[in-house]
């Protein structure tokens, strides 16, 4: 029998709905991989509601919490550390910390980093620090760096102007250690306002995708989280990195089209749990001349 992949997925946590761990953890469990969630923050409900209730783990919980999972002999089992929203700069270095102490003991662990840098405009707050920290030090230890447009703008220093920019824009980021780019969402001008365009980098090949763009009074919050749980859970169960695009783009579209249907705000994962383990559509990836 083939071993079920275990991760540890280190971000947010909302109460009601779905964002952070609670977007991510019930998707990677119903494809067949066993999540271990640290939570970095307990809110109510996410940010974008305006208002919230809870509070952000001290950062020194998340070494003493890895060191606990060490003790019972079961963190050589970890194949990836998932991270996303983070409350505070100093949580982030602690993830870090735990990224080397897997590392030290599974060489083979992957670190996806989602590197959450807020969107004001649209409530979603993150600390100024928490930017500075995935700029400065995140992106260099990362396996795996799955930004959305601005976060790309962000990283590079300015805003593209074409999917060409884009993609040179995603290749410079391999230069600063990952191995592999995921841009989530690509809102450079010129696209076509009706399809949502994704872009996935590695060293020798560069794939562009698009799917259809619906459409929402407000759009679900936690598809990124989503996105970026679904795309390493893939990769960990043996797809390669354009298996696990591809499968990807196709399941998160699933997701969003039983959100429409019912008219819901929140991403409607319960519902949707058996399109995501067997999507009905399939959004092929174009390869991109390097």
């Amino acid at each position: 029998m083939k071993r079920t992949p275990h991760l540890l997925a280190t971000q947010s946590h909302v109460v009601f709905g779905h964002a952070g761990n609670s977007a991510a953890v019930f998707p990677m469990q119903r494809i067949g991989v066993n999540v271990w969630p640290l939570n970095t923050v307990q809110f109510s409900n996410h940010t974008q509601y305006g208002q919230w209730a809870g509070e952000v783990l001290a950062p020194a919980q998340i070494p003493a919490l890895v060191e606990g999972i060490s003790n019972i002999g079961e963190l050589g089992h970890c194949d990836a550390v998932l991270s996303g929203y983070l409350g505070s700069a100093e949580q982030g270095r602690a993830i870090l910390a735990g990224v080397a102490r897997i590392k030290a003991v599974n060489p083979k662990a992957l670190y996806l980093c989602d590197p959450v840098m807020g969107h004001p405009e649209k409530g979603c707050i993150v600390p100024a620090e928490v930017s500075e920290f995935l700029l400065a030090e995140a992106v260099a230890t990362a396996d795996i760096l799955c930004p959305n447009q601005l976060e790309l703008d962000s990283f590079c220093g300015h805003r593209a102007q074409s999917l060409d920019d884009c993609l040179r824009m995603a290749r410079s980021l391999l230069q600063r250690g990952p191995q592999v780019v995921l841009v989530k969402h690509l809102a450079y001008p010129g696209r076509a306002e009706d399809q949502f365009e994704m872009l996935l980098v590695t060293a020798e090949h560069s794939w562009h995708l698009r799917r259809p763009l619906l459409a929402f009074p407000r759009q679900p919050v936690g598809v990124g989280d989503l996105t970026s749980g679904l795309f390493l859970a893939r990769v960990l169960l043996g797809d390669s990195w354009v298996q696990a695009f591809e499968y990807t783009a196709a399941a998160v579209h699933e997701v969003l089209l039983e959100t429409q249907a019912c008219a819901s705000y929140e991403l409607q994962l319960v519902r949707a749990q058996d399109r995501i383990a067997h999507p009905r559509v399939r959004f092929e990836a174009q390869p991109l001349a390097l």
